[in-house]
């Protein structure tokens, strides 16, 4: 008798004894303590992702005056160490985040280039353009604070410059000439920014809800996209050749 409660004991011990988070380890079946919904071990093998996904997620969620190291590390479940760690502060971490966002719409705008004829993805991009921004508004938001981010990044002045050269060759398709994105004529960059400057211009007046101000005065049921496409129709005649 003696020894089979010598053995409880040793086993009530055993379920007790706290692990190096301090909390008591769980027995094989337990259920998991309600605080531990969210977390993820430090070492989990991608955790530079995990936390670069828990970064969007803020962002999309709270806006960037939300995004902060603290909360980011508390949305991946993580140490609060853990995003200084890896990016050292928080512009390298919203730096690699746009750097994230400039290969997403460059993904978007390339699959527009199925479209026939140039004129068709003079239409397709832009349009592309904007639904990007409206699916991700924090994102788009954020890839073009330039006060928030640190240009010098590799891998955000690679997807920047990417995405530039993208626009470039669109442009210069429809002009029917190469374009380098590196050296550029007057007349070609003028044709880049007046394309650029416009697309960009509707999309944050329609992230902001300006555009509805005009679609009130248009006949009852146009949308946004239709006028969209007749800006895009009505630029092909302005544009620089």
């Amino acid at each position: 008798m003696a020894k089979t409660d010598a053995a409880r004991r040793a086993r009530s011990v055993t379920r007790a004894q706290p692990s190096f988070s301090g909390r008591p380890r769980r027995a094989g079946g337990a259920k998991k303590d309600k605080n531990d919904k969210n977390e993820a071990p430090y070492h989990h093998g991608a955790l530079r992702e995990a936390l670069l996904l828990a970064a969007e997620q803020v962002l999309e969620r709270d806006g960037l005056a939300g995004l902060t190291l603290r909360a980011v590390a508390r949305e991946a479940g993580v140490s609060h160490a853990a995003p200084k760690h890896h990016f050292g502060d928080l512009t390298g971490l919203v730096s690699e985040l746009a750097a994230i966002g400039f290969r997403q719409f460059g993904a978007a705008m390339a699959a527009c280039d199925a479209a026939s004829s140039p004129l068709e993805r003079l239409v397709a991009r832009p349009k592309a353009y904007v639904a990007y921004a409206q699916a991700h508004p924090g994102m788009y938001s954020l890839m073009f604070r330039t006060e928030r981010l640190d240009l010098s990044r590799p891998s955000l002045r690679e997807a920047a410059e990417t995405s530039f050269a993208s626009l470039a060759n669109a442009i210069g398709a429809m002009r029917r000439e190469p374009i380098s994105g590196d050296l550029l004529t007057l007349d070609q960059a003028a044709a880049i920014a007046l394309a650029w400057s416009m697309v960009h211009g509707f999309t944050m007046l329609l992230l902001e809800g300006r555009i509805s101000g005009i679609l009130h005065r248009l006949p009852q049921g146009t949308t946004a996209e239709q006028l969209l496409e007749a800006m895009l129709k009505a630029i092909v005649w302005k544009l620089p050749s």
